[in-house]
């Protein structure tokens, strides 16, 4: 009896699945031929599938509109996507065509909000979400935003001395604010409470104190955010309790209070056998909500979600050709692909975050466990645990094969190329792949093209100083 790679994946999970299915013999990520990619594109590349993106905002609004509707609730759904999950230009672009509010965490996001107005991408209506540490210079640009005109630009306080420094500039309006409450960690946490944020034994008498007869700031907003997601547990549901609470003891006391933030936190697949019912909790979010404000006759609020990792997490995907199966014992076989998974896939060794990882082809071959290893001389750049264990489960190939074996490593569209430093110094000089971006046209025709080649030496070695 023959066990391939194939019967291995369709007797573990549902496959075919979304993003994913066979054309003859080869995997294709939702209708697009990878072994097509790598034919054009040759490997290692990275690319990003931008109709995806659309896909998941539209999927979210609908189900919390659903809610809405069905709970009569009328409050509205803003959707708002995190800059700092990936910056690039084409992605925040494929956002803001799904009319995306933005959420904010630094500096130089306000100069990037500045260059999109200036393209015309959006307008001073805008709901502008302000968090993270405010330095000097963030504060500056953020006031100066709403001086300018961006009247749903919304500074969210993450600590009482923020408002202190607020407190010494002089508008000719009022500032839009929000109060950012602090959580308690899970237990198994280094530590108790967040950093972020102001604790929520605080918050109540600091509003009275220092805001609610403050004509100098205007309370828009009530955030929090629990790191761990948005998850259907005790921990998760205790957090947003306390938080409904503490909104709703505001809003007795702050006419212009309308928001209420659930940060971010929606998971996304990382194994092919993932389930969520984004659907339950949605309406079990907007219901609770519901609940809370009508038992104490409050209105209910606009509710806000702030998705990085969720809308473009399963955009991404990097493709890599194995190079060499190395053997070094009787139970251990290495898989050496052509480039780093450091540098391309970073948080799978920072944090051993997991990935969808897949063969591109030969489907049809027997499979076997195997470590997948890097190029660079690192003892930390390698790859080997999966859902199904301790070992990654992949086909065996022969080396003697005209075709090498490709594997892709998906849903990696977050994070992934800030921390690994874009166009910056790799490890051990081992440079970025090529980054292909993937649209389909108005027919829907795949389009497809290079964003930007492979890292060069001279780019590296300019950065480096080597060519002064």
């Amino acid at each position: 009896m023959k066990n391939t790679y194939f019967d291995l994946i369709e007797q573990t999970y549902y496959f075919p699945q979304e993003g994913f299915d066979l054309r003859d013999g080869g995997l294709t990520f939702h209708g697009v031929s990878l072994k097509h990619l790598i034919e054009k594109h040759g490997t290692p590349f990275r690319f990003i599938y931008l109709p995806k993106i659309g896909d998941q905002i539209k999927k979210t609004r609908n189900l919390f509109n659903r809610a809405i509707k069905n709970e009569a609730f009328k409050g509205q759904y803003h959707f708002c996507y995190c800059t700092k999950c990936n910056h690039f230009y084409h992605v925040i672009n494929e956002a803001l065509n799904h009319n995306v509010n933005l959420e904010t965490s630094s500096s130089f996001d306000i100069d990037l909000i500045l260059n999109l107005f200036e393209k015309k991408k959006l307008d001073k209506n805008r709901i502008l979400i302000h968090n993270g540490y405010k330095t000097d210079e963030y504060l500056d640009k953020i006031v100066a935003l709403q001086e300018a005109g961006f009247k749903n630009s919304i500074l969210i306080l993450d600590s009482i001395s923020e408002f202190q420094k607020l407190a010494k500039y002089k508008t000719k309006k009022p500032i839009n604010i929000g109060l950012r409450m602090a959580i308690n960690e899970e237990a198994q946490s280094a530590y108790y409470t967040s950093r972020l944020g102001i604790s929520p034994a605080e918050i109540l008498t600091f509003y009275k104190k220092e805001i609610q007869d403050n004509p100098k700031v205007q309370l828009r907003m009530l955030h929090f955010f629990v790191d761990s997601g948005i998850k259907d547990t005790l921990y998760y549901w205790g957090e947003f309790q306390k938080a409904l609470n503490l909104y709703v003891e505001l809003k007795k006391h702050s006419e212009s209070l309308n928001g209420f933030n659930l940060g971010g936190g929606f998971p996304i697949r990382n194994h092919l056998g993932f389930e969520y019912n984004y659907e339950y909790m949605i309406f079990e979010i907007v219901k609770n909500i519901k609940e809370a404000c009508t038992k104490e006759n409050v209105p209910e609020p606009d509710v806000f979600t702030e998705f990085g990792k969720y809308t473009v997490g399963e955009a991404g995907a990097v493709i890599f050709e194995v190079l060499e199966q190395k053997q070094q014992n009787d139970n251990e076989i290495w898989y050496i692909i052509n480039n780093s998974l450091m540098n391309t896939i970073p948080d799978a060794w920072s944090i051993n975050e997991k990935f969808i990882l897949l063969p591109i082809n030969k489907w049809e071959n027997e499979y076997q466990r195997v470590n997948i290893g890097g190029i660079s001389c690192d003892h930390s750049d390698y790859y080997n645990s999966e859902d199904l264990n301790q070992e990654v489960l992949l086909p065996k190939y022969d080396k003697k094969d005209k075709e090498p074996l490709y594997l892709g490593f998906f849903h990696t569209g977050a994070y992934q190329d800030s921390i690994s430093g874009y166009g910056g110094i790799k490890h051990c000089l081992i440079p970025s792949p090529k980054h292909v971006i993937i649209d389909r046209d108005a027919k829907g025709n795949i389009i497809d093209h290079v964003y930007r080649e492979e890292q060069s030496m001279n780019e590296m070695f300019s950065i480096l100083g080597y060519n002064t």
